[in-house]
Order: C-alpha cells, then sequence, then structure tokens
C-alpha cells in the first residue's frame, strides 16, 4: 500500500486522465445494470394479457437499450484510452526518475551491481507500472462496483434468493486469500530471475569480441539458457497457482447459479416469485459473480505490479554516498592548485589502499604519477574527482576543502582522460564535443589538432560526421584514445588527468601525444598516470607510490640520481 500511495503521488500529473477513468467506469458499472433490469420489465409486460397495447412500452425499453449500448461503447473507449495515456505517461516518468538516480548514485553502488540487473529494474520492472494503472486498478474499481450494484438489486428483486446467492462468497474469499499468500512471493521471484537473465545476456553483448576469440560461445548460450529456464520456470510456478486457482473460482461461483435453479424455480412453481423475476435474477448473478472470478487475474495483476514497485523504490531509497554537504558552494572557475593532507583511503577496511598521502600540484604544473600497479594511483584521481571521499585527511582544491564545493562545480574544473575509454555511438564531433556544449567547430577541430587527431579523422569517410558506432567499435585504440584527449582539451577546465593516455598507441603516436601534453603544459594543472615513463620525463613533479605510499618524489633527473624505485623502473624501460 505504501508503494502504491508513492506511485499515485509520483502520477499527480495525470490524475485528471484517472479522473475520467473513474468516471467513465462508474457509468460503464450503472449502464451494465440498464440491460437485466429492462429485459425483466420487459417480461412482466409480455406477461401481461394486453400486449398490443404495451408496444410503446417496448419501443421505449428497445430505445433505452440502444442509449445504454451507445453511452457504454463511449464511455469504455475513455476508459481504455485515457487509462493507458496515464499508465504509459507514468511509466515513462518513472524510468526518467530511475535513469536521473541512477546517474546520482556514487561508484561505489555500481561496484557489485550488473549493468543488466540495473536496466531490468529501469525498463521491465517500471512496465509493471502500466498494468497496474491501465488494468488491476481499473478492473478493480469496476468490479467493486459491479458487485455493489448488482447485490443491492438482487436484494431489490427477492431477498431469500439473495441470500441464497450468498452461500459460495465465503469460499471465494478464502480461496483468494490463500492464492494471494502464495502467487506474490512467486511473482518477486520471477521479476528477480528475469533481472538475472538480462544481467547475462547484457554482459555476454558488451563482451561478444572475447566470447567470440575464445570460442565459448557454447558456454555463454548455457549461461542464458539456464536463466531464461529459471525464469520460464519461477513464471510458470506462478501461473500454475492461477491456473488452479481460476477453475475452482467458476465452479464455486457456479453454485450461486444451481441454487437460484432450483431454490427459484421451486418459488416460482408456488407462485413466490415471477418468471421475470427469475430471468433476471439469473442475468445478474452472472454480473455479480463476475468480479469474484476475476479477482484472480487482478489479485496477478497487482502482484506483478506490486513485486515490479517494490524492486523500483528499492534502488531509488538507495541514497548516494557522495553528495553536497550543508552549506556547499560552487567556487566558479579555480586556479588548479591541489592539495593531499595526510589522505588515507579503503575501499575494503582491511584493505588500505593509500596511507597518509600528502603533495601539492601547483597551478599549471605537470605531476605524474608512477609505480607498479596496484599502488593507488587512479585511486589518487577519483579522490580529485571526488568519485569517493577519503576515509582520513583531506584534500583541497585552492585551499578550499573539495567537500565544501558543490560536485558539479568540483567536476567543473576537471577533464580526465581515463585508459577505458568510453565513446558514445555518435559522430566524432560529436564525442570530441562532449561536455562543451557551446563548442563550434572550428573549436573541436583545434581541440583535435592538439591531440594529434585531426588527420586519422579527415581520414575517415565522412570525416568528422563519421559515425563511430557503439564504444568507438569502428575506431582503433589509440584513435579512440586521441579523441578523448581531444575532448578532455576542448573542455578546457583548470585541471587535466591524463590515466594512461598512451597506452593504446604506438611510439610515433606516443611522441605526437607528448609534444601535444607539453603544449598544454603551464596552461592547467596537469596530473598524468603512466606506465611508459618516456611520457613523463618533462613533468615538474613526479611522485612514485609503493604500498600505497609515497616513497620518492621529485624531476625525472632527481630521482635517477637517487638510484631507488625509479631508477629501476627506468632501467627496466630503458635499459639504462
Amino acid at each position: 500500500m505504501k508503494n502504491f500511495i508513492r506511485i499515485l503521488k509520483q502520477g499527480k500529473p495525470y490524475w485528471k486522465y484517472l479522473i475520467i477513468t473513474g468516471i467513465s467506469l462508474l457509468a460503464i458499472s450503472v449502464l451494465n445494470l440498464v440491460t437485466p433490469w429492462k429485459v425483466r420489465e420487459l417480461i412482466n409486460l409480455l406477461s401481461e394479457e394486453d400486449i398490443a397495447g404495451k408496444m410503446p412500452s417496448i419501443r421505449n425499453i428497445a430505445l433505452i437499450l440502444i442509449g445504454a449500448y451507445i453511452a457504454r461503447a463511449v464511455f469504455t473507449y475513455l476508459y481504455r484510452y485515457l487509462s493507458h495515456v496515464a499508465a504509459w505517461k507514468l511509466v515513462a516518468d518513472m524510468r526518467v526518475l530511475v535513469y536521473e538516480h541512477l546517474q546520482k548514485l556514487s561508484l561505489s553502488f555500481y561496484q557489485d551491481k550488473q549493468t543488466g540487473q540495473l536496466m531490468s529494474r529501469a525498463i521491465n520492472d517500471t512496465a509493471a507500472l502500466e498494468v497496474l494503472i491501465a488494468h488491476a486498478v481499473p478492473d478493480l474499481v469496476t468490479n467493486i462496483l459491479i458487485l455493489a450494484g448488482t447485490g443491492t438489486l438482487l436484494f431489490v428483486i427477492n431477498p431469500l434468493l439473495a441470500a441464497l446467492t450468498l452461500i459460495p462468497i465465503p469460499f471465494l474469499i478464502f480461496g483468494g486469500i490463500f492464492f494471494v499468500k502464495k502467487i506474490q512471493p512467486n511473482f518477486r521471484k520471477a521479476q528477480a530471475t528475469l533481472g538475472d537473465l538480462n544481467a547475462v545476456v547484457q554482459d555476454n553483448i558488451s563482451g561478444m569480441k572475447e566470447i567470440q576469440v575464445f570460442n565459448q560461445q557454447k558456454r555463454e548460450s548455457k549461461r542464458v539458457e539456464k536463466r531464461a529456464r529459471k525464469y520460464t520456470s519461477s513464471i510458470l510456478r506462478a501461473l500454475k497457482l492461477s491456473a488452479i486457482f481460476h477453475p475452482v473460482v467458476e465452479m464455486v461461483s457456479s453454485l450461486g447459479t444451481v441454487i437460484v435453479v432450483g431454490c427459484g424455480g421451486l418459488l416460482a412453481v408456488r407462485n413466490y416469485v415471477s418468471v421475470a423475476d427469475i430471468v433476471a435474477f439469473i442475468m445478474f448473478l452472472s454480473l455479480f459473480y463476475q468480479p469474484i472470478t476475476t479477482l484472480a487475474r487482478v489479485i496477478e495483476d497487482l502482484q506483478q505490479a506490486a513485486a515490479g514497485a517494490e524492486r523500483i523504490f528499492e534502488l531509488l531509497d538507495t541514497q548516494p554516498d557522495i553528495v553536497d554537504s550543508k552549506g556547499a558552494r560552487d567556487i566558479g572557475r579555480s586556479k588548479g592548485e591541489i592539495t593531499f593532507k595526510d589522505v588515507s583511503f579503503h575501499y575494503i577496511p582491511e584493505s588500505p589502499v593509500l596511507k597518509k598521502i600528502s603533495f601539492t600540484a601547483k597551478p599549471g604544473k605537470m605531476i605524474a604519477l608512477v609505480g607498479p600497479t596496484g599502488v593507488g594511483k587512479t585511486t589518487i584521481i577519483s579522490l580529485i574527482a571526488r568519485f569517493y571521499d577519503p576515509t582520513e585527511g583531506q584534500i583541497l582544491l585552492d585551499g578550499i576543502n573539495l567537500k565544501d564545493m558543490t560536485v558539479a562545480s568540483l567536476r567543473n574544473q576537471i577533464s580526465i582522460v581515463l585508459q577505458d575509454i568510453f565513446l558514445f555511438n555518435g559522430s566524432v564531433a560529436e564525442n570530441i564535443a562532449y561536455g562543451s556544449k557551446e563548442a563550434s567547430f572550428e573549436d573541436i577541430v583545434r581541440a583535435a589538432k592538439i591531440a594529434r587527431a585531426h588527420d586519422f579523422i579527415m581520414d575517415l569517410p565522412q570525416g568528422y560526421d563519421t559515425v563511430i558506432g557503439e564504444r568507438g567499435v569502428k575506431l582503433s585504440g589509440g584513435q579512440k584514445q586521441r579523441l578523448s584527449i581531444a575532448r578532455a582539451v576542448l573542455r578546457d577546465t583548470p585541471i587535466l588527468i591524463l590515466d594512461e593516455a598512451t597506452s593504446s598507441v604506438d611510439v610515433q603516436t606516443e611522441i605526437e601525444i607528448q609534444q601535444a601534453i607539453q603544449e598544454l603544459a603551464g596552461s592547467r594543472t596537469i596530473i598524468v598516470i603512466a606506465h611508459r615513463l618516456s611520457t613523463i620525463k618533462q613533468a615538474d613533479q613526479i611522485l612514485v607510490l609503493k604500498d600505497g605510499e609515497i616513497v620518492e618524489s621529485g624531476t625525472h633527473e632527481e630521482l635517477i640520481n637517487q638510484d631507488g624505485l625509479y631508477s629501476q623502473l627506468c632501467e627496466v624501460q630503458f635499459g639504462a
């Protein structure tokens, strides 16, 4: 119920559609009662001796029925269409809401989440709300109205027969309660297994190159088949209960008709009730039991929607770790001075990644981070961008603690070229201009030239208008890397972070990128992570990390003369 109320609040902009839907449902319910009542009047008229004199009344009954059928058709159209308008608009809103919330969540949230699972919540679970708004709730309202209306009229026609028709009701209610308790866990499990299936399919599509190159098609097909069959098993388990419940409900409800035929026929023979009342009673009785026989389907829809809503709101109730603190301010454009003061950090409490790190990157200077894999270099840049917060110590930008500025204004100071490059399925120009809304074409070309990407771009079929495919699949690793650098250059922020910016390029391209980096030196603070030490020889300061600590610091020449870890790394790479 709590989730249902939250859904209604989200659907507030579409209440006008739901109100018209409600009025239409009320009208349909009333109009459904007209036919049996008028048939009862017609039989009473035909039972009288002067039938010829009753023709005007019979004509009026026919006209009323025609009007009722036309009106019912109109109201049915309004109910069916407008309920779907409200439902699908709400689904669209919820999908956007879920996506926007996913964008707010910290990177720590995504460490143990599968993309397919999250997509399932954003797409499949939100679609269940359409069933709730357009089907389950209208059906529930309609059935309640029909049940109340026909029940009242049955007692008006003959209280004794009406009371007898209530005999099956307790059995139907008990069966409905039992059904709800049994089916809800099954539908919830089915929704979860569908998420698992989506997760595996999404992972496999993303890793199709690896699947094919390692000839793992059969293995992955079995994984998909296993989860597909698990979902099928879960949903069939729920549907099996439904298949049992439906005929049982119909059988029990049909006992009411048997009671009316038997007892009503006996009463008619003894002149306690008219034939017209018996006919009307049987017609009303089909309407009376209809809501009860459809109870199982309505419950199914409600349970599926409830399971989807539960998963949606579980995600929406997840709070990000990184949020603007109270009083956080927009700092405008910074100078780019970065200071680490005794910064420690861990992903897992028992495994510290950084230990009491302290250094200062002056504006316009190039700082290089080097060291073996896993010593915390990438973690440092993640802390600068505030993807995570330090577990101890402070990080300052121009003397201001990162926590005292808004996350948005902090990230407006930073451009990052990551080792794992992500390009969107758009044109070259669109990818370079990503993050620079007002960039002109001339600006894009200038950034591409700085990143040494212009020449290969002009060799592409449509130049800057060439669509590069999902994740830049049509480009080589070096080409993607240079586009990523151009994107960072175009953004023109006070801080530029390069994480293995030359890891996927050949020697000649590496030299060109080094030249590009040197052109940018002095105009912004540059933080470079590099395993290729040739990239960072010109750095103003090189920080050498080992086991989460800075063990050496200085220029290339100074560190070579210290004959320490950096010197050993250089000897391995350069043989000197």
